[in-house]
């Protein structure tokens, strides 16, 4: 191998190599609740819920827009456990040695999981998406936001 091809393959790894690191540190590392509860036994930190459900427009917004900037990324990288939940899923969730379920999931078009129905419920206003839970390291719920929100927005919140 000569001197000019080396060079080539070297430079092309290395751009890469920048590229894929580039990638990693825009998107939010998504757990589940199951994971979550292993990584609060480890090291606790305030945690960040995403309800949505894949008929939600403004959710796949925020997917496309606010939760792919940088500061946001980061953000929420640096100071919390970041969970992403389809409400209409029908998978049992084991959390904190208790068992959650979508109980209406064969009688209703639009049935939701228990767990987005007891962290992100409203007194006398019915659910709705997008859906943002803010628990504290206490797993305290410090916020709930049910609306659209811009990276400005969502970085006010953060």
């Amino acid at each position: 191998m000569n001197a000019n091809n080396f060079l080539k393959i070297f430079l092309i790894v290395f751009a890469m190599s920048n590229t894929i690191k580039a990638q990693e540190t825009k998107e939010i590392e998504w757990i589940t609740f199951e994971q979550l509860e292993d990584s609060l036994k480890i090291k606790p930190k305030k945690v960040f819920i995403d309800f949505y459900a894949d008929w939600c427009v403004y959710c796949k917004k925020m997917d496309r827009v606010a939760f792919r900037k940088e500061q946001v990324v980061e953000k929420i990288k640096k100071e919390y456990y970041a969970v992403k939940m389809n409400v209409e899923t029908t998978d049992t969730i084991f959390f904190d040695q208790q068992q959650f379920v979508n109980k209406e999931h064969e009688f209703k078009r639009r049935s939701y999981h228990d767990i987005p129905l007891l962290l992100a419920s409203r007194k006398d206003r019915p659910f709705s998406l997008p859906a943002i839970v803010i628990l504290n390291k206490n797993f305290t719920v410090k916020q709930r936001v049910f609306e659209y929100m811009s990276t400005k927005k969502l970085l006010s919140i953060l």
